[in-house]
């Protein structure tokens, strides 16, 4: 029998989750997740994917990983530190590595992963975090896993980053003091100001840390936020994601040889997690192998980008602050903002719905991501029903 205060607290809270709309309900995709994708039996346009380029779906990723899996079984069965380490992992490290433009490169089992095991194999009791108030959750709980002091510093003002910057390293209470931020912040989407944090990360001796998930595979010809800046000398730590733009699943820090060879043996995601499979790595290996020989597909996810954000503003939308891909469409209120999602989904467009707590009060928004295949005809039909729903709801 369950137990009692368990079975209270559970229902409870779901309970209260439902009254306040904040209860999420998933909705089993029965396609791949592509432009088009069909939830139960329906079709639908799908502009909440991180598929940015498509590459989750791409008949030459699959071969890799139908071979790979074929050449080397299902999964790698053991931890990397044991002899869970193939010679497609070490490939792919060193392909990675040459890419970001760094010394070296460590994979593991996903982004948030990353975060948890770099932060705390570095930073402890003794140091300080300074971290962007909108950081991505895997930061929060990667810096929750130290004994670090955190101090947040306003969203990219770098007059309040400066002078956090330097009362910390005054003080002389802290050994380190590392900066963290997100490359492209996934709320808005835009972009970290790098230069200037680098540049106050010199003058204050901090260790950077930049989180590239949604810059991977976009910016910088695909090697990142760091490398569209021209900063990849200079940026201690950098995180990327091999589920979003790269299509497959995983994540890795790119960085020193020193650092890589620490968190070989510090981090323990790296340590006592099963090694990434085969087919995974593989097609890993050609995405990025894709990503290095040409740049068609991130030419025709800034084309849509930038026709899907043209038509919502010529329709009297707001898209906020955004730089990149990401395009939020800025309802306002909470209510209004989940009903927008719905009347969207029984107009045949799926985009969800992003309001407080994820966001601040009164800037609910329908978050919406256009890729590189998505065609002007598909993107056309959401435009539309923007349109419907928008002059029926009195917003535009």
């Amino acid at each position: 029998m369950a137990s009692n205060s368990l079975s209270a607290f559970l229902q409870d809270n779901l309970t209260e989750l439902k009254q306040q709309g904040l209860y999420n309900t998933i909705q089993p995709l029965e396609s791949p997740n592509g432009p088009i994708i069909t939830i139960q039996g329906r079709e639908f346009v799908n502009l909440s994917s991180n598929n940015y380029l498509g590459l989750a779906n791409d008949e030459r990723l699959k071969e890799a990983a139908i071979q790979a899996t074929t050449d080397f079984g299902t999964g790698s069965g053991a931890v990397r530190s044991i002899n869970g380490t193939l010679a497609l992992h070490i490939e792919l490290e060193e392909k990675l590595a040459q890419f970001k433009g760094t010394e070296a490169v460590l994979t593991y089992q996903s982004g948030f992963n990353c975060n948890m095991a770099a932060i705390s194999a570095v930073m402890g009791a003794g140091d300080a975090i300074l971290s962007d108030e909108l950081n991505h959750a895997s930061i929060i709980d990667g810096c929750r896993l130290t004994k670090a002091k955190v101090i947040r510093f306003n969203h990219s003002d770098m007059e309040d980053l400066r002078s956090k910057a330097k009362e910390a390293r005054e003080s002389g209470l802290y050994s380190k003091i590392m900066v963290i931020t997100d490359g492209v912040f996934s709320m808005d989407g835009d972009i970290a100001k790098l230069p200037e944090i680098v540049e106050i990360a010199e003058s204050y001796d901090l260790i950077t840390y930049v989180d590239d998930a949604h810059g991977s595979g976009v910016l910088g010809g695909g090697a990142g936020t760091v490398k569209h800046f021209g900063l990849s000398d200079r940026v201690d730590f950098q995180i990327g994601t091999l589920s979003k733009a790269v299509g497959v699943v995983g994540g890795y820090v790119a960085g020193s040889r020193d650092l890589v060879d620490w968190l070989k043996v510090r981090s323990r995601p790296f340590l006592f997690s099963t090694a990434l499979p085969p087919g995974s790595i593989a097609a890993c290996i050609t995405a990025i192998d894709i990503l290095q020989n040409s740049k068609e597909l991130q030419m025709k996810l800034w084309e849509n980008t930038r026709y899907l954000q043209e038509g919502l503003k010529n329709l009297g939308y707001s898209v906020g602050r955004t730089e990149t891909p990401i395009t939020p469409c800025i309802i306002g209120d909470e209510a209004t903002t989940q009903k927008f999602s719905t009347r969207l989904y029984e107009e045949g467009v799926y985009a969800k719905a992003i309001v407080f707590p994820t966001v601040p009060k009164g800037t609910g928004r329908v978050r919406n991501m256009p890729t590189a295949i998505h065609t002007q005809e598909m993107l056309d039909r959401a435009l539309s029903a923007y349109e419907t729903i928008g002059r029926e709801l009195g917003l535009i």
